[in-house]
């Protein structure tokens, strides 16, 4: 007979507001909601404390950063999977988009070779083991300028579990990187490229670009559509960038870096993604639209959590403070990222969703985790 967990005398964050209550998690499902202090028996006493959905992270680096912990050095995949899968478990991640670079160059000073499919094969054998504590899809960063990216998303189908595409656009003196000293000091850092090199890297880009661009792009658009993935643009800049955007049929941008650019999605129902770690710091690393200005502006819709794993909860949390919403402020970490992957069966504190649930109380002003589950299981 299986055991219910219930987690009760909680501050339950519902979809639109937050409430005293219990949640009863039964076979991998939220079975029952009921509000009150009471404690049904065999409850556990969360003595107010927040119970939430688990967090959805649809863009991080994470996956890559265990991989490769130190520049030169490849860490074993496994033990970097299981390692990733039980950081993010341990923050409260729940359902995680890994993040994958598609499209190599090869060739050159500043050369990158192509990774994806095998790390991939990797994360979902350790899946089909059930080794993995948490819920995992792919996101494949579809490089235009490159040399291998049709080759390479030609490697992936539908049973791969792609959930996201985003078309990513790194030519030097555009987007991300309009200001060309930003990226210098960025890559020279990273590469340790002289000067010499680093025009030759960035001549090298711009020609990439020129030569394959616009035919990497159609490839990447048809190649999502093939897959059933959800399309995403990348640092869209300017108007004329999210009109290209919407006419691709991308439903998320991921770190708009202008207001003009964030308005323009919005028009064209584009969810807009901006980075946890943008907010808590107060602006971009980059010198882009601050995520605090983009939600006292009303065009903030998703957090991602990007290269730092626990900034996620953290920053929705102050969301939910600059808003005077918390259920607002949480939504932008579960039920506003499930819907724009369309994951209908989680995100949401409802009878009937998966059991994906975090506990945390405020410690020190900042969420202290006291407990995460994953389909009914705990895993931290």
């Amino acid at each position: 007979m299986t055991q219910d967990t219930i987690l009760a005398n909680a501050t339950l964050v519902l979809p639109d507001r937050s409430v005293t209550g219990h949640v009863v998690l039964r076979d991998g499902v939220i079975a029952d909601i009921g509000t009150g202090t009471a404690l049904p028996k065999g409850a556990e006493d969360c003595e107010g404390d927040v119970v939430a959905p688990g967090l959805i992270e649809l863009h991080t680096d994470n996956l890559e950063r265990h991989i490769q912990p130190r520049p030169k050095v490849d860490w074993p995949h496994n033990a970097a999977i299981l390692a990733h899968d039980a950081e993010l478990a341990g923050t409260g991640i729940t359902t995680v988009f890994d993040a994958m670079r598609v499209g190599s160059i090869p060739s050159g000073r500043g050369r990158y070779i192509k990774y994806a499919r095998g790390l991939a094969n990797e994360l979902l054998a350790l899946r089909a083991d059930n080794a993995l504590k948490i819920s995992h899809f792919l996101h494949l960063r579809a490089e235009v300028c490159s040399e291998t990216l049709e080759e390479e998303m030609a490697e992936f189908g539908e049973a791969d579990r792609v959930g996201i595409v985003s078309l990513m656009d790194h030519t030097p003196g555009q987007r991300q990187f309009r200001d060309i000293s930003k990226l210098e000091a960025y890559v020279k850092g990273k590469l340790s490229l002289n000067d010499e090199e680093f025009r030759a890297h960035v001549a090298q880009l711009q020609e990439l670009r020129a030569l394959h661009g616009d035919r990497h792009e159609a490839a990447a658009v048809a190649e999502a559509k093939r897959y059933g993935a959800v399309l995403a643009s990348h640092d869209d800049t300017t108007e004329e960038q999210v009109r290209v955007s919407a006419g691709h049929g991308i439903r998320v941008a991921e770190f708009p870096t202008t207001l003009e650019a964030a308005r323009a999605c919005h028009l064209h129902d584009i969810a807009i993604i901006m980075g946890a770690p943008n907010l808590i710091r107060g602006g971009s690393h980059s010198g882009n639209v601050a995520a605090h200005d983009l939600a006292r502006a009303g065009h903030l819709d998703i957090l991602s959590s990007d290269y730092v794993p626990s900034a996620l909860l953290l920053a929705a949390v102050q969301l939910g403070e600059i808003w005077g919403d918390m259920a607002r402020g949480l939504a932008t970490v579960t039920a506003n990222p499930a819907r724009s992957v369309g994951l209908e069966d989680r995100g949401v504190l409802e009878p009937g969703k998966r059991a994906d649930v975090i506990r945390f109380a405020m410690r020190g002003g900042v969420p202290a985790l006291r407990g995460v589950w994953s389909r009914g299981s705990r895993v931290a």
